[in-house]
């Protein structure tokens, strides 16, 4: 166990700071890993919205995946925005011929799939190609229209609701799910890991509740959670362990957002809010 783990992000750009592998940098820092970061998308946006994506070639994609993993120990790796099916592949075919079964850095995966407008962000054949890396994963961290899509189901309003599909995914892939009730309604928000069944045992879900914090800035809220759980498990945190910290960093996060004045429409958090 290294003192300062390092942490790879594979996912897309925010030119102002607030989501990808932005996000997924200061997450790292702020919980005291080393951030590395391969690029994915080159995405031209801003608080207000995307106006331009940009795809480079996957064998760039994978031309710096192996660059990485030659030179450096990674200890877990997030996974982010990939978008499309021959980058969903390329990442893939790196991770199963990079990494033997039994000696995998800790994998996240935020499925970016449904924006939080509940527009789809990827084509069905994509889509399809994402729920077949699932099973790769330790852990994934979809919103509610996010995990709808993975139970094959409708998005829900209520907890037991959405604990229900979450419990569908987790058997189904055999990964470990985070529920995350930020899209419910409610002055408190109930985040909830879901475990699947392995031996006959499925331990018990694990929550973590917090008070609602009324704020418009809440952008990369998804990619920062997923990069905070991937820096903690190589630090040697169980899942269990790391949700009430990961909730207490949110909620100081989204708490001090407004504290930043960046862009007009739907801030980013202040990642270093109990910090600074």
């Amino acid at each position: 166990m290294r003192q300062i783990p390092n942490i790879l992000s594979i996912a897309g750009t925010d030119p102002t700071g607030g989501a990808g592998i932005q996000a997924d940098l200061k997450s790292f820092a702020a919980f005291q890993g080393y951030g590395m970061c391969v690029v994915t998308a080159l995405v031209a946006q801003n608080t207000q919205g995307v106006r331009e994506i940009h795809v480079p070639p996957v064998d760039f994609l994978r031309a710096q995946l192996d660059a990485v993993s030659d030179d450096v120990a990674v200890d877990a790796v997030k996974i982010g925005m990939l978008g499309t099916v021959p980058i969903i592949n390329t990442v893939a075919q790196w991770w199963d011929s990079t990494y033997p079964q039994c000696q995998r850095p800790a994998l996240v995966l935020d499925p970016v799939m449904v924006a939080t407008s509940g527009d789809r962000l990827l084509d069905a054949e994509a889509e399809g190609a994402l729920i077949d890396f699932l099973h790769r994963a330790d852990l994934i961290t979809p919103n509610v229209p996010e995990l709808a899509l993975l139970a094959g189901a409708e998005p829900v309003a209520e907890e037991q609701d959405l604990l229900d599909q979450a419990q569908r995914v987790a058997d189904a892939h055999d990964v470990v799910v985070l529920a995350k009730g930020g899209h419910l309604t409610g002055a408190e928000v109930t985040d909830t890991l879901v475990f699947p069944e392995r031996d006959g045992q499925r331990p018990e879900p694990v929550s973590a509740v917090s008070p609602r914090v009324d704020t418009k800035n809440t952008h990369g809220t998804g990619c920062s959670v997923s990069a905070a759980f991937a820096t903690l498990a190589a630090r040697g945190y169980s899942w269990a362990e790391s949700l009430p910290l990961v909730k207490e960093w949110m909620t100081a996060a989204l708490g001090a957002a407004d504290e930043l004045e960046v862009g007009r429409g739907h801030g980013p958090i202040q990642h270093f809010a109990q910090l600074w």
